[in-house]
Parts: C-alpha cells; structure tokens; sequence
C-alpha cells in the first residue's frame, strides 16, 4: 500500500512499479505529455467536434495550459480534486488535459445527477472545483450548486460552462484568468489521476482511483487490439462522464491522435448522419445504442462503408443483435466487450478473422489482462470451461477505492480484483459473462444500486419494508423494480412514491417503473430477502 499524494492509500506497490515498468505496459506517458506531442506533430488537425464546433489539438493544448495555471492560481495544488458534470462538450477535453498538466484528479460526474449524488460524490472526493452548466435539459445545475455549496467546505468555486449567473465565473473568464502555465509541475505517473464513481451494491457510489499508468495502459491495449489509425474517427454516443466515454474520447484522441465527435444526446438517425458525414469509422457503446443503430441503418438502407469496428458493453448483449448488425453493416466487427470501473476492458472483443460466432455468443479476447475463474465462496482457481466468478489482475486495473476498506475487500491475497461477475474462459482465451453476484440493475448501460433507492423507500411514511430489483425491459435491459410492504390502511402508488422519490434528489433513471404492494418479502431462513424470487416475479409479470 501507498499513499498518494492526494491523501488515498491505494494498493500501489514497489512491486507493481517494477513489474508493470520493466514489461513496459506503464510507459510513464502522461496525457499532458500525450497531448504536447500532438500539438508539435499536428497541431491543425481536428481533434474535436461537438454541436457547438470543433477543437484542434494544438488549441485543446493552449487551452489546457490556460486552465491548469487558472486552477494552480486559484489556490489548487496537485493532488487537489477537479470535478465536472458536463455533457459531451468539447470543454470536459480541456478540463481533463489540464487537470493531467497540472497533477490534478479529474472527476467525472454523470450529468443526470442530482443533489442526493452530487452531494455525496463531492464531499467524499473532496473537490475543489466544479464545472457545470446552469441548466441542460431539464435540471437547473445552478440551483442545485445553490444549494450544496453551504454543505461542501472544500469547495472553493462552481465555474459555469456554456451560460452565467450572478456571482459565478464563466468557464471562459476562468480560462482567461491566466495566459499561460509558466511552473508545470513534474507529473508522477503513478500518482492518482482519475476519480470515477460507479454505483455498487452497498448503496452510495464507490470512488474508483486510476493513475495516469493504468489509464494509459488500458488505451494502449485497445488501441493495439483494435488497430486503432490516426486516420480513424471515433464517433463517441457513451457521456464523457463514463469510463467508455472518458476513455475512447477524452484520452484515446491524444493518445491516437484520431478525432472524437461528440454526441450531445443519442438519436440514432443523428447517428448515422455524423458516420456519414464526419466519416467516423469506430464506436463504442451501450446494447441500446447498438440496437438501435442496426435498426435505422437497416431502415434507412444507408451504406457505412467505412465503419469498421463497433464494440458494445456496459450491458448485456443478446446474440442476435450482434448477429443483425453483421447483416445489415458487413463491413463493420460487432462485438461484445466486458469490463468495468475498476478493470475498464477485461476482454477486448475479437478481430475480423475471427469467427461471428465468437463475437456474438462470447465477451471476446481477454487481453492484457490476467484471469481466473475461481469458486465464488472459496475462490479455488476452477479449470477451463467452469463457470465460477471472474477475477482479474492487470495494468489497467484501478489502484483502489476511496474506501480503504473497500480496496482490500475486493482484491484477494494475489492482487486478483474480485469482479462479482460469473462466466467462464474457453481454450482459446474466450471470455463469456454468464452471470452477476451483484445486485446491480443495469439500465442502459448504467449501474442502479437497489440498496440506494430501498433507503430512500425506506423513509417513506407508508412502508414498512422495501426491495429494488431488475425488471426486464425491451430496451434497455433492465429498470428497476419495486416491491413494497404498506403499512396497514396504506395504499402506496406508484407515481406517489417517484414523487417521493424526486423530492429526495435521486436521478430519474433510478425510479422504479413498476411498483408491487405484497403482504411479506420473501426470505431465507437468516432472514435475508430472496431477491430471485421477486426478479422471477418481475420476469413473468414482464412476459
């Protein structure tokens, strides 16, 4: 274990250092370094685009060195926690890169957030800055950075992006603070350089901790795996305040040097008009987004010639959707991929001489990643083709959680992070999710903690007792589901508890979109709640 120098004890070792080192799967690049080679090589080359414009890499580089000053100027030292809660505008680029410039921790949060969130990931992270705009769609961010800031002591300022407000900064005027980074410091590519919360089981979010090496790491992987050209174009659907998004556009274009286009929103026909016209030739994303894509391509009969890869995660894929798009898109690899947070690509996908099947049936190659199959109560290794929980230990793998506890909890004694996740690996390397230990419901791509949105169920006056589990859903996967106790003579409904719900702050995407009142949850003798039984429930209610 070390400390870092932003205050977390992670589980960086000597050890690590040397091994991952030596291979040379830790380069040592940072973004900043990524970023300053880019603008020597092609400084007019678009890096960039989104509904408001497009950014070259040399002024993405300008800019980043503006902003890294303007933050150190503003009382930032490295180490110090930098937060956004942004769509997928070009200006998460500039914050990103100068936060890595400036030896700064860049935290993303998802933009449907809202107060029960925000206020929670904030404080546990300690920021020091946050960006965001006053509005967008339909949450007032200004009202809600209104009324958390008397709550967040380490705050020091709410700069606003893309509007302004009586006593706010607009990002602009922030930028504009200083002309340029004269004392950048020397960047430890080891220290933490990325703070992501992801939703887990135990209710409030979890902060995952990357360094700039294991970012690194993981990007170089799939650029190598998915022989990623500088000529490519990433046409980028997943928010930026994702590990997909964050990854294969915020850092993969330096690291590349390919252009991102950003959506703002996804729209399937916007879609194909940007692959169209931008002439992007790889994307990643969520099962809905590529179900989707496959039907306007195939109702419009339009001709992606040049879209070659798409890889798909963050949800399960059923076959036959990967099946479909390699009908109606021939010349595009689908495939299934799988990881996380905390290990970002476990497997990689598979390669155009591979077999359809392998795409469509498995999560693909693992690839510089080390995997077990192990027994989920006694964590013995398990031999080829059993199933068992999926553990894994690589460079790209986080260096912990904010939560000491946490981080020890989920690696064994070899330095194996314990996934959760069921599933087995063929001969030939093949990775096939087969199962969740978890709880979570994946809704799009998203991870929803039942037990978060049961404590909220929990303080409502009419019931007694509350459980949250996946329904299934024909387009996203899952929602969630509620099943609810009543306190005699009460008759709970369900657009009173999201109501509830909704004065509670929580995201919408967490509200419950069906609702059973039963007289008793089902349990097991030790009295825990037997969830298999009320997802069979939702199952058949679904059918």
């Amino acid at each position: 274990m070390k400390r870092d120098i932003g205050g977390w004890s992670t589980r960086l070792s000597d050890e690590m250092i040397r091994q991952y080192g030596d291979s040379g799967q830790w380069s040592g690049v940072t973004l900043g370094i990524a970023a300053r080679e880019r603008a020597a090589e092609i400084p007019d080359s678009i890096a960039v685009i989104d509904e408001s414009g497009a950014s070259t890499f040399g002024e993405l580089y300008q800019d980043g060195l503006k902003l890294a000053a303007a933050l150190r100027k503003r009382g930032l030292v490295p180490g110090d926690v930098v937060s956004f809660q942004l769509p997928n505008w070009r200006e998460t680029m500039i914050i990103n890169l100068a936060a890595s410039l400036g030896g700064y921790v860049c935290n993303p949060i998802v933009p449907i957030y809202r107060d029960a969130e925000v206020r929670y990931i904030l404080k546990n992270a300690r920021s020091r800055i946050l960006f965001m705009p006053p509005s967008f769609r339909s949450i007032d961010y200004l009202e809600m950075a209104l009324r958390l800031k008397p709550e967040l002591p380490d705050l020091l300022e709410v700069v606003l992006v893309r509007g302004s407000a009586n006593g706010f900064q607009n990002f602009s005027e922030f930028l504009d603070t200083c002309d340029e980074a004269d004392r950048l410091p020397e960047v430890d590519a080891n220290a933490v350089k990325l703070l992501l919360y992801t939703s887990g089981t135990t209710g409030n979010p979890k902060g995952v901790l990357h360094s700039h090496n294991t970012i690194r790491a993981e990007v170089e992987a799939a650029i190598a795996f998915w022989e990623i050209r500088g000529d490519d174009v990433v046409l980028m659907p997943s928010p930026v305040t994702h590990i997909t998004g964050y990854l294969y556009a915020l850092e993969m274009a330096f690291a590349a040097g390919v252009k991102a286009v950003f959506m703002e929103r996804w729209n399937a026909a916007e879609a194909v008009r940007l692959i169209l016209e931008q002439k992007a030739t790889v994307s990643v994303g969520a099962t809905p987004f590529l179900t989707e894509l496959v039907s306007e391509v195939e109702s419009q009969g339009a001709n992606l010639a040049g879209f070659r890869l798409y890889a798909s995660g963050g949800a399960p894929v059923p076959p036959e959707i990967v099946y479909r798009a390699a009908r109606v898109m021939p010349d595009c690899v689908t495939f299934r991929i799988y990881g996380s947070s905390e290990a970002p690509t476990i497997s990689l996908g598979v390669r155009a001489t591979d077999p359809l099947d392998a795409a469509a049936t498995t999560d693909g190659m693992v690839y510089n990643n080390d995997v077990r199959i192990v027994d989920p109560e006694s964590g013995q290794i398990l031999p080829v083709g059993y199933e068992g929980e999926i553990v894994a230990r690589g460079p790209e793998v986080m260096l912990g959680y904010t939560s000491l506890d946490s981080t020890v909890d989920s690696f064994d004694a070899d330095g194996f992070f314990r996934t959760g996740d069921l599933g087995h690996v063929s001969e030939s390397g093949f990775l096939t999710v087969t199962g969740r230990k978890k709880d979570l419901i994946i809704r799009g791509g998203e991870n929803i903690s039942p037990k978060e949105v049961e404590d909220v169920l929990h303080t409502h006056p009419d019931i007694v007792e509350a459980a949250v589990v996946a329904m299934p859903h024909p387009r996203l996967g899952e929602t969630p589901c509620a099943f609810v106790v009543a306190k005699i003579g009460a008759a709970p409904i369900l657009t009173d508890l999201i109501e509830f719900l909704e004065r509670a702050g929580l995201a919408r995407q967490k509200f419950p979109e069906r609702l059973f009142v039963i007289d008793v949850l089902p349990r097991t003798a030790s009295g825990k709640v037997l969830k298999t039984e009320l997802r069979e429930r939702c199952r058949e209610a679904s059918a």
